[in-house]
């Protein structure tokens, strides 16, 4: 199982809002080679982390992809295959943390443990964010930190105070 959060706070280069571009970007995941959209989990609206006055809220979700039968993928071919996506919605990185039209983040790829090089598996910030446990248990309910093992819904309880909203 490969996991793949998606999140946008900008309008997309031809103007689309944040909501339209993480659903073009779920399409464009389904489209990838040798990869699979099995589940997409509902849409959320979260304030930026670390809070920023004047700056949008985020749209927030989670992909789950799978494979065909065969060896696992190589986390930097994916990596590089999401960074693709991201250029074609207008992606830029001025600084970090800055908004973005969109954003794309392989959280977990089969369990494995990587901290180096890039992409580090699982994401490294995964269990302190609300925006990324909430999506993820409506696509993995029973996922587990691989480094840890905690569920998923431990971490989120843990996490008071981030305010995840489910858009609709």
């Amino acid at each position: 199982m490969i996991l793949v959060a998606l999140g946008a706070n900008l309008p997309g280069p031809d103007g689309a809002p944040a909501l339209e571009t993480c659903r073009r970007a779920a399409a464009a995941l389904d489209r990838l080679p040798g990869l699979r959209l099995r589940a997409l989990s509902r849409w959320y609206a979260t304030a930026p982390v670390p809070a920023a006055p004047g700056v949008p809220d985020y749209v927030n979700g989670v992909a789950r992809l799978e494979t065909a039968p065969g060896p696992t993928p190589d986390p930097a071919v994916i990596l590089g295959y999401l960074q693709g996506i991201e250029a074609r919605f207008g992606r830029v990185r001025p600084f970090p943390n800055a908004p973005r039209t969109l954003d794309l983040d392989l959280l977990d790829l089969d369990g494995l443990l990587r901290q180096a090089p890039d992409p580090v598996l699982p994401h490294p910030r995964l269990h302190q964010r609300a925006f990324v446990l909430a999506p993820l248990l409506d696509v993995a309910p029973g996922w587990r930190h691989p480094a840890t093992g905690a569920p998923a819904a431990r971490l989120l309880a843990g996490l008071a105070g981030q305010e995840v909203r489910p858009i609709g």
